[in-house]
């Protein structure tokens, strides 16, 4: 694991890699309020600009925390907003300005008359007066001392979109298709996300003094790779910030993954041999080769600048083997050993534990290990309204038909289909909805984990408080979550957990359940001096890179068969779900199917035994993901 701030080499804009995205809130709020103290202590005024997104909301909470607990004072600052969709008012849930006033602004001392934030609802004929006050309160607040900024899937910055003007301004600009798909979340639904958005032009962010760019998750590591280390053009945005004096880029270890210092490091010359690096510079030698391990040859070393590799642990014919023998250690038939025991697979939505681990769920029923399966949060925002819809109207006809008395029950004519019939795109289901979603996903768990074996009465259900929003954005993970799986890590006393440690979930709850899971094991820890083994799997939209992989479980066609029947089970998320993950379209259970098959071919190719497919886990060492 990196220290924070490890500067990456090889990277023509400054890059720095960080432990995590936490490391990177600290770092970041502690930025900026040394910014704030030093212009506070020179009776000067600290301008900010402030990007509205996920990204930047644990700086938001850490400088929040060192306002209210350290007596940060923020009385003088002016901020500025990058951007805001046109066409939403700000009492919109998805308005950007929303967004960062209820998570920002609202629990700061800033003063109102400071924050400036475009207005979404401007009629069309003001726009260019609203965009060139806009800019005019940034000349007189003396420019932008420092500004945030998060990088789009498309190398967009706010909402500067691809083949924008390199000297722009502040203005109303067109939605790229990128965009609209990666925030389609948000909004429920593509189709609901406006076609334009006013931003802060590019011309004028490259005016600030100081940019940060954040970027976390493998979803970004294309883009970064190309703004950092492409040609600057106006097809990724972001590479403008190549040319500006002080920007920097403040990466966690998924998003910088293809960056050469990370991804190829001796390509820069000479580096510390660590196993791991070893690992994984023979197995890219295997991919760029096309030979299998065992075939490897000092020429292939040479041909592609491995030559310090051979000079320290060659002749190839050695380091080959050594990496061979690596990986044939991680192929493991009995994933939980042979010595049945208790094991707790935690799955942050009700049906990541089917995708992402049904194989060895099954494998381990079948090993006659006592398997529990937590599912962390209800997953309600993910079903359909038709599916309420469909449910609503079957209890209604069979309260009907048995003659059921409803008269001490909610009326589900009343309390739902009428909510339903009431709501608008975009906006948040009412509790009634909420519950009937909750109910559905709950029904698919309990049908999907007994698929692969799992006893009804090892189904927890903690639908953990911090979830419990009803809208994509989640509250922040707090101690009552904390305790929630601490008591019932203590009541199952698993020899062996199960935990989602994916960085590629694009809403972030994967992430929030690991630091909820990591926290709650730590403190088990230091009460009782030890903890279960604790395993990592991902999620629906990556597997784990080959040369990291501690545990592969092969799967054969029966098991992928069974596995798919479980996964079918979660039937409000089979054909179209409602929040499939940016640029995939394919349903759940073929991307489980392609993943597993294409992890067996991995190994395959590297020359190891061949087999149907595979799943693959990573030990945890202690360290948030």
């Amino acid at each position: 694991m990196y220290l924070p701030a490890h500067p990456i080499p090889g990277a023509t804009l400054p890059c720095y890699l960080f432990a995590s995205s936490t490391a990177v809130a600290r770092h970041v709020a502690q930025m900026i309020a040394n910014t704030v103290r030093e212009r506070n202590s020179f009776g000067r005024r600290a301008t900010l600009g402030l990007a509205a997104g996920s990204a930047a909301l644990d700086i938001y909470r850490e400088l929040i925390r060192l306002h209210r607990e350290e007596g940060l004072d923020l009385s003088a600052v002016i901020a500025f907003g990058p951007g805001e969709y046109y066409g939403l008012g700000a009492d919109r849930l998805q308005s950007c300005n929303r967004w960062i006033t209820r998570n920002f602004f609202d629990q700061v001392n800033i003063p109102l008359q400071n924050v400036h934030l475009f207005d979404g609802t401007v009629p069309l004929e003001d726009i260019d007066v609203h965009c060139r006050r806009f800019e005019d309160a940034i000349r007189r607040a003396g420019g932008i001392d420092v500004q945030l900024l998060d990088i789009g899937r498309n190398g967009r910055i706010a909402f500067n979109e691809p083949f924008g003007v390199r000297n722009s301004r502040s203005r109303l600009v067109t939605l790229d298709p990128v965009t609209r798909k990666g925030v389609a979340d948000d909004f429920f639904q593509e189709d609901h996300v406006p076609l334009q958005a006013l931003t802060m032009g590019l011309g004028t962010i490259l005016e600030a003094r100081e940019i940060i760019l954040l970027a976390f998750g493998e979803d970004h590591a294309e883009m970064i790779r190309e703004a950092v280390e492409g040609p600057v053009t106006d097809r990724v945005p972001a590479s403008f910030l190549r040319e500006h004096p002080n920007a920097s880029v403040l990466l966690d270890a998924a998003a910088a993954d293809d960056l050469t210092g990370i991804a190829t490091p001796w390509m820069l010359g000479n580096v510390e041999w660590t196993d791991l690096l070893i690992k994984r510079a023979v197995l890219w030698l295997c991919e760029q080769t096309g030979k299998a391990l065992l075939k490897l040859d000092n020429d292939d070393f040479r041909k592609h600048d491995l030559h310090q590799l051979l000079r320290h642990h060659g002749p190839a014919q050695r380091v080959a083997h050594r990496v061979f023998r690596w990986m044939m250690d991680t192929i493991e038939y009995h994933p939980a050993g042979r010595s049945p025991q208790r094991v707790l697979c935690f799955s942050p939505h009700p049906d990541d534990d089917v995708i992402s681990m049904g194989g060895t769920m099954i494998r381990m029923v079948e090993d006659e290990h006592e398997v529990h399966v937590a599912y962390l949060t209800s997953g309600n925002i993910a079903v359909f309204d038709h599916d309420v819809r469909r449910v609503a109207d079957l209890m209604t006809e069979l309260n009907r038909r048995f003659e059921i008395d409803v008269s001490k029950t909610p009326d589900l004519e009343t309390h739902v289909l009428k909510d339903l019939a009431a709501k608008n795109p975009g906006d948040p289901d009412s509790e009634a909805v909420l519950n009937i979603k909750g109910l559905i996903r709950w029904s698919e768990a309990r049908a999907a984990a007994m698929v692969c074996g799992c006893r009804e009465e090892r189904l927890h259900f903690l639908d953990l408080p911090f979830y419990r929003t009803g809208t994509v954005a989640k509250k922040p993970a707090a101690a009552e979550d904390v305790q929630v799986v601490c008591e019932l890590i203590e009541a199952v006393q698993p020899g062996l957990v199960f935990v989602a440690g994916d960085l590629s979930d694009p809403h972030g709850t994967h992430r929030v359940c690991a630091w909820i899971i990591f926290e709650a094991l730590r403190h088990l820890e230091q009460q009782s001096g030890r903890r279960p083994d604790v395993l990592l799997y991902r999620g629906a939209w990556q597997e784990w890179a080959p040369h990291v992989i501690d545990i592969a479980v092969p799967l054969s066609p029966q098991d992928v068969k069974l596995k798919k029947a479980a996964i079918f089970r979660h039937e409000s998320q089979k054909d179209s779900a409602l929040f499939p993950g940016p640029n995939d379209p394919r349903e759940f259970w073929q991307r489980a199917e392609d993943r597993n098959r294409d992890t067996a071919d991995v190994y395959n190719r590297f020359g190891l035994p061949e087999y149907y497919a595979m799943e693959a886990f990573v030990r945890w060492t202690g360290a948030d993901v």
